[in-house]
């Protein structure tokens, strides 16, 4: 069967769009309407005027792509799909965090689930933590669930940072000797790393971008040699989209295995069969909608 052409018949028909994170499978991204990071994707799941969201990513991303757009259907290729990171928190410890520091704003990286993003006061995604962090009105920020990512952020203020102690298991372990013996290997190329990665890869790289700033900066740039510091995912869309340049992994290529469980027959299937659907609360995707919508302002 070929899965592409099924694939756009069903989307013409039912007035579906699909959007693909830019860590999914290369043969996914190339049937995207929309291939994005976090915050892009974001974007075009509330300007979409489609009926039917199919979301190749995971759990988190699906939910918020439902919580901007409840009256759209919402369907997971794979309902599996979800992000250890964004298990790592949940509304209950957000809540114990308020009681301990009640002056504290509560900044919750997008990579969480709909119900901490519901206790939350401001969502931010990895190309704009910088922003949110710097200019909510609070000078006490308790920020999850990454560390790697509010450890970034701190960097740029003086705010009272007050960290969970959760991370992306695939940057953190991106390590600093695997990238010293890359960058012996290949010494004239540019180091960018992810801002999900330890502070200790971030103090070596020339830049610390998202995926969606790294496809931009490698665009461009007038170097022709990449280190990448993230999901090899993009890669493909790096090299696909400048091939007179040359990306190279910082060591082992690092595997976001949920990401990858998305295949063509699965989007088929979500398309034809209308199941995976996203469905929350009412109060959840209320409550969630504030801080989403608080974050698109820092955009």
């Amino acid at each position: 069967m070929d899965y592409v052409e099924k694939i756009n018949e069903l989307k013409d028909k039912k007035n579906a769009v699909i959007l693909v994170h830019n860590y999914q499978r290369g043969e996914i991204q190339d049937i995207a309407d929309y291939l994005g990071d976090s915050l892009g994707l974001s974007q075009q799941a509330k300007s979409t005027k489609a009926d039917i969201i199919v979301f190749c990513g995971v759990k988190f991303m699906a939910e918020t792509a439902k919580i901007l757009s409840p009256n759209k259907k919402v369907l997971m290729p794979r309902k599996e799909a979800g992000c250890p990171m964004a298990n790592m928190v949940t509304p209950e410890d957000v809540l114990r965090m308020r009681e301990k520091y009640p002056r504290a704003k509560v900044v919750s990286y997008v990579n969480t689930n709909a119900d901490v993003k519901a206790v939350s006061d401001v969502c931010c995604t990895s190309a704009n933590a910088v922003e949110v962090v710097k200019n909510i009105d609070s000078d006490e920020i308790i920020f999850v669930p990454d560390r790697n990512l509010g450890s970034y952020a701190k960097r740029f203020t003086d705010k009272k940072m007050i960290l969970w102690d959760g991370f992306c298991y695939v940057h953190d372990r991106i390590l600093k000797e695997e990238i010293a013996a890359a960058k012996k290997q290949y010494p004239e190329a540019l180091l960018l790393v992810h801002p999900e990665c330890r502070p200790e890869v971030i103090d070596i790289a020339d830049e610390v971008l998202s995926t969606s700033g790294m496809l931009k900066f490698a665009k461009k740039s007038r170097a022709k040699n990449f280190l990448i510091g993230t999901e090899e995912g993009i890669l493909y869309r790096l090299k696909k989209e400048n091939p007179e340049k040359v990306f190279y992994n910082v060591g082992t290529p690092r595997v976001c295995f949920d990401m990858k469980l998305t295949h063509l027959k699965d989007v088929y299937l979500a398309l034809k069969e209308e199941k995976n659907e996203i469905t929350l609360s009412e109060d959840i995707i209320s409550a969630s909608q504030k801080a989403l919508e608080e974050m698109l302002k820092y955009v």
